[in-house]
């Protein structure tokens, strides 16, 4: 909302971290081909426009002061602002911080505005998450917090916090069963964090468009798609379309 008020918003994102920094990998919050669909949302909050994602390979700024990442944002992107929260940290080893990012945006010319965290008010209403889940929580929404509550299948606080249903996609493969009003997926062709395994009711089915409700299991080694409606599933519907999303209720 802040940045639409400079011109038109764009996310900023980082690419190649964990394997610069040795990172154990960890499958998404959100999946890299649902992301243009997520900031589509975004778009009533930014005057009506899609903000686009601009992301940085994280191994060609590593070693940028946080003097020379400005500078690179104000000269290379050409950007008119940035906004950012009130623990951003940037420039090696985190040695800038939101303070200093406003003094040198201006000394380059660029408006910034910082804002302040968004608070986890529903954690006293929900038992799926931890009220720490780092030594750096101190309460605040934050990625680690929704990992956390998929981790224990606590869906209706992961809603609560993303602020919108959470989406697993899965690539349907020749490995997948198709049989009626059921689908079955190999774990493994998750391409984003699922919640933890167990039984979920109230989910919907998406494969580009909307197919229909449904229920799901999660266990060890698949997950299965019961369609409430048989119906629902036609011969051709996964003929063209490879992925399909689960949005649990």
């Amino acid at each position: 909302m802040h940045a639409s008020k400079s011109g038109n918003p764009f996310l900023l994102s980082f690419v190649g971290m964990a394997e610069v920094l040795g990172w154990e990998y960890r499958p998404p919050i959100v999946a890299h081909c649902d992301r243009k669909r997520v900031l589509s949302s975004w778009a009533p909050y930014c005057r009506n426009v899609v903000p686009l994602e601009y992301q940085v390979e994280f191994s060609k700024v590593r070693y940028l002061t946080p003097r020379q990442f400005v500078e690179r944002l104000s000269t290379d992107l050409r950007i008119k602002g940035v906004v950012a929260g009130e623990n951003y940290r940037f420039g090696y080893k985190a040695s800038g911080d939101a303070a200093e990012l406003v003094k040198l945006c201006e000394e380059f010319g660029l408006s910034a505005f910082i804002v302040r965290s968004v608070m986890d008010t529903a954690k006293g209403s929900y038992n799926g998450a931890i009220p720490t889940v780092n030594s750096s929580d101190k309460g605040q929404v934050s990625s680690s917090r929704v990992r956390q509550a998929l981790s224990v299948g606590d869906i209706e606080y992961v809603s609560k916090l993303l602020g919108r249903k959470h989406r697993l996609v899965l690539t349907v493969s020749e490995y997948s069963i198709k049989e009626r009003k059921n689908i079955i997926v190999p774990k493994s062709c998750m391409v984003n964090m699922p919640p933890a395994d167990g039984f979920y009711e109230n989910c919907e089915l998406f494969n580009g468009g909307y197919l229909g409700l449904c229920r799901v299991a999660i266990n060890t080694e698949t997950i299965d798609i019961e369609m409430k409606d048989e119906s629902s599933l036609s011969p051709d519907t996964f003929q063209e379309v490879k992925q399909v999303g689960i949005e649990f209720g």
